[in-house]
């Protein structure tokens, strides 16, 4: 979402007036993150205040899409987990219990206040069996004026050098939260547009599952950056901005009657 429909705590340019268009048009649209810190609540709550006309449900987070996956696996299942609440929540809703002992998977996500401690049980609980998940491997995160953070990949690759173990991630690029996001949806492959800002998560991820993909050069990709990848979006624009332009609108709409969006 950060270098899509807003940087930092503003909008870019555009995207309150497209976000709120399809709203009004009757397109159906999901917003998702890798960011499982937050509730889908907490999401929606930053958007409203920017102007965005949306709810609860138009967000989609991979908490989400780890709790859904894990609930599907080990119904009623145990977990230790690194990370906040968003993800915690999640695992909540889904039917599992947080532990400290034998779990059934020690589960990382995004976390401003990881201690070695915490990391160290997790390795330990690895060594013995429990089955190590990522709810994404992004190495960084965008933080406000233009610096980075450590992500969840990075804390992950730690764990995974320590054990000899790898994870299993669920968020973009998965395709567990592509396909998640689309059926929440309601809908076909066809019927699926992506617009992301990262060529690695958000078009790699989309394009691998068949959806249109329009990539925006307002955020992590820039265009001379594109030469380094052996993939490449349906359609480059600068910025949510120009999908304003009803005939670009179109172009990307054309070859089907009917797309509903996903924003990254």
């Amino acid at each position: 979402m950060d270098g899509v429909i807003y940087k930092g705590a503003e909008p870019i340019p555009g995207a309150v007036e497209f976000i709120n268009g399809l709203k009004e048009k009757g397109f159906p649209f999901l917003f998702l993150t890798n960011n499982s810190q937050r509730t889908s609540r907490d999401v929606c709550y930053k958007l409203l205040k920017m102007g965005f006309n949306v709810t609860d449900e138009d967000i989609f987070t991979c908490a989400m899409a780890t709790a859904r996956y894990l609930a599907s696996k080990t119904p009623q299942g145990t977990a230790y987990v690194i990370g906040e609440g968003g993800l915690l929540t999640e695992l909540h809703k889904a039917g599992y219990s947080i532990v400290d002992d034998h779990p059934d998977y020690v589960v990382i996500g995004e976390g401003r206040t990881i201690m070695l401690e915490s990391v160290d049980k997790a390795i330990n609980m690895i060594m013995k069996g429990s089955k190590l998940i990522a709810t994404n491997l992004d190495p960084n995160c965008p933080v406000a004026n233009g610096k980075y953070r450590a992500g969840c990949g990075a804390f992950v690759a730690m764990i995974e050098v320590a054990t000899g173990k790898k994870a299993f991630s669920v968020g973009k690029p998965s395709p567990v939260m592509m396909r998640m996001a689309r059926k929440t949806l309601d809908l076909t492959t066809d019927d699926t547009v992506m617009i992301g800002d990262t060529m690695s998560t958000d078009i790699l991820g989309a394009g691998s599952m068949g959806f249109t993909t329009v990539l925006t050069l307002s955020g992590v990709t820039q265009e001379n950056d594109l030469d380094g990848f052996g993939y490449a979006p349906d359609f480059i624009v600068k910025s949510i901005k120009d999908l304003l332009n009803e005939e670009l609108f179109e172009k990307v709409i054309e070859k089907h009657s009917e797309k509903e969006f996903m924003f990254s």
